[in-house]
Order: C-alpha cells, then sequence, then structure tokens
C-alpha cells in the first residue's frame, strides 16, 4: 500500500494538465508534426471488446491535437490473451511516433505475474495516457444482507462465483474475498462478466461485479425490484494514492470501507498488498496507452499533450459516457504514477499471490 501511495502523488485534472503543460512542454515538442502521416494505436485484441471501444473513441480525439493532424487508426493484433499483440508491438514498432500502443488488464496481469510467455518490459515503455475504470460486487437479496457491515452473517455459507479465470481479471474479486474471508467457490469456464450475471440471475451464482456500466445498465435495474444488494464498489485512487469511493457510485462504499464494516479495522497483510497491486492494475489504471522504448522526448511530450487536450474537449467529455464514464482520465506529465500503479508489484506481493494460484487454483506459471 505504501508504494501506491508514493506512486501516484502528482495526478490532476485533465483541463489542469492541459494548462500546466502549456508551460511545461520542451519547446521543442512544438517542432513534432506528423501531417500527412498515419498513425498505427495497436491494441492487442479483436474488434469490438472493451479496448478496442476505448481506443477508436479516443482515436478522432488524438488525430484532433497531435501535431499535424495525422490520421490515426486502429490496428488490432489479438492472440494469446493479449500477450501475442504484445510481444509484437515491442519488437517491431519503431520510435518514430507512428505507433501506439493500448493495453489493458489482461495484458498487465500476466507480466505482474511473472508468465514466462511475456516478453515486453513496461518501464521500457513511455505512457502518454492511462484511462481507469471501476465495478460494483452485489449480492441476492435473499440472504438478508443491507451492506458490507452485515456480511459477517455470511460467514458459514458458501458463496459462488461464476469467472473468466483465475489469471483473468477476475483475479481480483478473487483476492477480495480472500482478503474479507469469505467463503467463494469460483466456478471457471465464464466467456464474460454478462455469463456471470446471468447465472446470478438464474440462481446459479451468489456473488458477482459487473462493471460500472453494465452494472448501471442491467444490475440496477435488479437492485431497485428489491432482489440484489451492492456490498461495494472498487474505488478509485486519488492524488495521495489513498482509495476513494467511485464517482459514478458515490453512494456504495468502496473495498476499504466494506472491509472496516465487517471487520472493525483496516486491511493489511501479503494479501491485501496483493489485492492493491491487481485492483491498481484492472481498475484504477487499467488501461494505458504506450509509445516504444527509444521514443524521442519531444515526441512523448506532443502525445501527453495531444492526450490531455482530448481529454479536455468538450466534444470528447459530452460523449464520454458509457466510454469513459465519470473517470478522470490521468494525462500529460501526471500519467507516470497511475501507470506505475498498474504496471508494477512488491516482489514479496506476486510471490504470495504466486504461491496462493498454484496451491488454491493449480495455476502453473513458469
Amino acid at each position: 500500500m505504501k508504494n501506491v501511495l508514493r506512486l501516484v502523488r502528482g495526478m490532476s485534472a485533465a483541463v489542469a494538465a492541459v494548462a500546466a503543460l502549456s508551460l511545461a512542454v520542451p519547446a521543442n515538442a512544438q517542432d513534432v508534426n506528423f501531417s500527412g502521416r498515419t498513425v498505427e494505436f495497436w491494441i492487442p485484441f479483436s474488434e469490438g471488446g472493451g479496448s478496442d471501444v476505448w481506443a477508436r473513441f479516443f482515436a478522432p480525439y488524438l488525430s484532433k491535437h497531435l501535431p499535424g493532424q495525422p490520421n490515426v487508426i486502429v490496428r488490432n493484433v489479438p492472440g494469446g490473451g493479449s500477450i501475442t499483440g504484445t510481444n509484437e508491438f515491442v519488437a517491431r514498432a519503431r520510435p518514430d511516433g507512428l505507433a501506439v500502443l493500448g493495453t489493458s488488464a489482461s495484458t498487465q496481469f500476466p507480466y505482474l505475474l511473472g508468465d514466462t510467455r511475456v516478453r515486453y518490459e513496461y518501464a521500457d515503455l513511455e505512457p502518454v495516457l492511462v484511462s481507469p475504470t471501476g465495478g460494483v460486487v452485489y449480492i441476492p437479496s435473499r440472504f438478508g444482507v443491507n451492506d458490507a457491515s452485515e456480511l459477517g452473517q455470511l460467514a458459514d455459507q458458501e458463496l459462488v462465483y461464476g469467472s473468466q479465470g483465475a489469471t483473468s481479471l477476475d483475479l481480483v474479486p478473487l483476492l477480495a474475498f480472500e482478503v474479507l474471508g469469505l467463503n467463494v467457490r469460483h466456478v471457471f469456464g465464464m466467456t464474460g462478466r454478462g455469463d456471470g450475471r446471468l447465472a446470478f440471475e438464474r440462481g446459479e451464482a451468489s456473488i458477482d461485479y459487473q462493471t460500472s456500466s453494465a452494472y448501471l445498465t442491467n444490475v440496477l435495474p435488479l437492485v431497485e425490484a428489491g432482489d440484489a444488494v451492492p456490498l461495494f464498489a472498487w474505488g478509485v485512487l486519488d492524488a495521495e494514492g489513498n482509495v476513494q469511493r467511485d464517482p459514478t457510485f458515490p453512494d456504495i462504499p468502496h473495498f476499504v470501507e466494506a472491509y472496516e464494516m465487517m471487520h472493525g479495522s483496516a486491511p493489511s497483510g501479503a494479501a491485501f498488498d496483493a489485492y492493491m497491486s491487481f485492483f491498481g492494475s484492472g481498475f484504477a489504471a487499467q488501461k494505458p496507452a504506450m509509445l516504444p522504448k527509444g521514443t524521442p522526448p519531444e515526441i512523448v511530450a506532443a502525445y501527453r499533450e495531444a492526450f490531455a487536450a482530448a481529454s479536455a474537449d468538450p466534444a470528447l467529455q459530452a460523449a464520454a459516457g458509457e466510454i469513459l464514464g465519470d473517470y478522470q482520465q490521468a494525462v500529460g506529465d501526471d500519467v507516470e504514477g497511475l501507470y506505475r500503479v498498474a504496471t508494477t508489484i512488491d516482489a514479496d506481493a506476486r510471490t504470495w499471490v504466486r504461491s496462493f494460484l498454484s496451491e488454491n487454483y493449480q495455476v502453473m506459471l513458469d
């Protein structure tokens, strides 16, 4: 947790970043010009997924605000759970500003876990944007639990969670439930969180989470009908690295609050440290955009300025709703802190989570 506190100091709002960059960007950044060129926005996932939609949403605004207004196209390179395309990017992309990579938690998690298939080193890449997201955990109302303070009532109850896999984004709830001390049986094989929700609605799963947009669309009606109860949101990280309430769900406690409501004290220990690392990578800093290793500083500065201007663009803000939600984009020079949250893990936490996955879920990463 202390590492997280140190890493994200200095983040600010997109509009403030634009103003600051007008003074902070080196003068030679103004000499960068991509006029008549095409920028490829590499996405190591198939078309139509969340990362693809995110990149295609940003593409026209990036084009508008990069020097020379180049054509920006999305290049999908799926395979290997996003490892294949990312490996290819670091091996082939030139540091000339004409290739930018967007990844997601599915790419960060194998890296954080030390998966031997990974050939990319996040510390070598140049971050220019980080986009956070959120989600809400909920249970059926039939349990008679009204909020997280009453979770102790489920101490002897086996809960069932429909999971996409122990090393997928569902690693975050897996670790969260472990930290809370809940008895949860994870049923693997879901092809998406939509499958998990349907299992919940059929009564086959008794605890679930959905991303913010899916929760608002598909779960809030269940809550309003009295069929489901929200327990906690994952939350967001503030400029000091503290977990704060999700701006989309200001009335729902975040995970740390839920733990304190349940146990009467703050969470700590190796399991919590591991949770914080993967929560940061999976939600608080889920989607970073990066330039290749060796990209000249003036090009990095131009991209950071462009993403800051794009994030503050009234047209983007008006259309951001379902794509970006109410989440503040990390842009400009402030991108560094949140980027490190998404791409670093304490050695002890990594050792703990690898052992935990191996012993409990037969996950072998070597």
